[in-house]
């Protein structure tokens, strides 16, 4: 990580629970709701604990533990309208939506929010969401290579006035659309996420994304990913960050947070969890390299469904807060944090943990000898 990047403080995001069943799939008690009246409350509540974003799930059937769900570009507009500067990215799927609408969306969202919309685009890994709909499912690196058309196409509709774009999934030809989204410094357009763990998906992070979101890694495996994505933006002349994904158990103790884990685990449901792993394992099956999104997690690792076990972010605060400075040092930019007990869970990081961490980064800073972190 360069002196520059110590110097910049980390962002915090957390998962919206617009998908019923909370964060894992596990009949441990969740005091967690799904509901517009309980996520409103919460993003206020976020924004105001230090969380410079949220993320909405992109969940279309009923499935795997989630009942129910709300649409995540709709649910992102009604939370950035009850909030003053949480910036909230949407996730969507290019096969299910035309960029050109999205773009148009979004930019509307952007416009009434001042500039706090974003996107994170899903190349898709439930292929029954897609044949349910009676949409073709395609094969791994094709559903990327469709991915990176869609988000060139997002940008070039942002940005030009007579946007032109030839490729195999889609076209425009002379298009304007306006209100554009609004700019800022550093930001031309709504900024542009995107996850995966693929070479396909590490590729067109380096090609196109604004921002790589790497599921649960331990230490050596997020440094990976960040040294594969980095190598491949150098070779492109492009430039991204990192957000990595996490769930947090914090306790006043690190056996209690450990009996939290293991309570959730074992209590996890089975069908729900097994049903999950079947459709994972089959949607990156046919990466060459075995790198495919969830390909080495076991099933303890699934009961939270984006790995967050595996970042370790699970103890006291200062436990939590050492291992948050790590990831910062290995590259992480952003932390995506998912918790149990979202209200009293979000008001614990920033009150007891947050504060570990800031002053974590201002010694980190001044050991590198750069300047300290400026905090909002």
């Amino acid at each position: 990580m360069s002196a520059a990047d110590l110097s910049e403080p980390l962002k915090f995001a957390y998962w919206v629970p617009n998908v019923s069943g909370g964060l894992v799939t596990s009949d441990i008690e969740q005091r967690t709701d799904w509901s517009y009246e309980y996520n409103r409350d919460l993003a206020v509540l976020a924004e105001n604990n230090g969380f410079e974003y949220a993320l909405t799930q992109v969940r279309y059937t009923s499935s795997y533990g989630a009942a129910y769900q709300h649409e995540s570009t709709g649910f992102s507009l009604a939370l950035l309208l009850a909030t003053q500067r949480l910036k909230v990215i949407a996730a969507v799927h290019p096969g299910l939506w035309h960029p050109g609408v999205l773009a148009k969306f979004i930019a509307s969202a952007d416009v009434i929010s001042g500039g706090r919309a974003a996107v994170n685009v899903v190349s898709g890994w439930f292929a029954g969401e897609f044949t349910g709909l009676g949409e073709p499912w395609l094969e791994h690196d094709e559903r990327y290579r469709r991915a990176e058309e869609f988000i060139r196409v997002l940008r070039e509709l942002w940005t030009d006035d007579h946007a032109e774009f030839g490729g195999d999934f889609y076209r425009i030809h002379d298009f304007d659309i306006k209100p554009k989204p609004v700019p800022g410094p550093g930001r031309p357009h709504p900024e542009v996420f995107q996850g995966g763990n693929s070479t396909a998906a590490r590729k067109l992070a380096g090609r196109v994304s604004d921002w790589y979101f790497s599921n649960g890694k331990d230490f050596d495996g997020f440094s990976e990913q960040v040294s594969d994505v980095r190598g491949y933006a150098a070779e492109n002349g492009h430039a991204v960050r990192f957000g990595l994904n996490g769930f947090v158990i914090a306790r006043e103790t690190e056996s209690e947070a450990r009996a939290v884990l293991r309570e959730i685990v074992e209590k996890a449901n089975v069908d729900a969890v097994e049903g999950f792993r079947s459709a994972v394992k089959q949607a990156g099956k046919s990466t060459s390299d075995g790198k495919g999104m969830w390909a080495d997690s076991e099933f303890a690792d699934l009961v939270q469904y984006n790995d967050g076990f595996r970042t370790g972010l699970i103890g006291t605060p200062e436990q939590i807060a050492d291992r948050v400075i790590e990831y910062k040092k290995r590259g992480a930019n952003l932390l995506l944090l998912g918790f149990l007990h979202y209200l009293e869970d979000v008001a614990h990081f920033g009150e007891h943990i947050l504060p570990v961490i800031r002053a974590k980064e201002a010694d980190l800073a001044r050991g590198a000898g750069v300047p300290e972190p400026t905090f909002a």
